[in-house]
């Protein structure tokens, strides 16, 4: 399954790259879907659940933006500065906020735990 995720990833950034949108926006729902099945199956491990909900708050990042540029309101302004393309660091920190969680409090306070699925 995770092999699979890849392949619908690629095709997914393909279509954003060639500007082929019904392949791109297509391409969102099974990469999305396998990436959030993932994170479940893997959520005995925290180690991996972390990482693989990190990945899933990425898939909708890059999916968001890129269907920000598809419908070409990416460059329109939210407030100030901040335009629409902006509004996908909101996943991409949750990410990144699940990954520091991990590290910073969730690891160290488990040193000794073995991880078993």
């Amino acid at each position: 399954m995770e092999n699979l995720h890849i392949v619908f990833w690629l095709f997914k950034d393909i279509g954003w790259c060639l500007f082929w949108k019904p392949l791109g926006i297509v391409m969102i729902f099974p990469t999305l879907i396998i990436s959030i099945v993932i994170a479940y199956r893997t959520r005995q491990m925290a180690s991996e659940l972390f990482h693989n909900l990190a990945i899933t708050f990425w898939i909708s990042a890059n999916s968001y933006w890129m269907i920000s540029e598809f419908m070409q309101f990416d460059a329109l302004q939210v407030y100030g500065w901040i335009t629409y393309k902006h509004l996908a660091l909101i996943p991409f920190f949750m990410g990144v906020f699940c990954l520091a969680y991990y590290y910073a409090i969730w690891q160290p306070r488990h040193p000794n735990e073995i991880e078993t699925m």
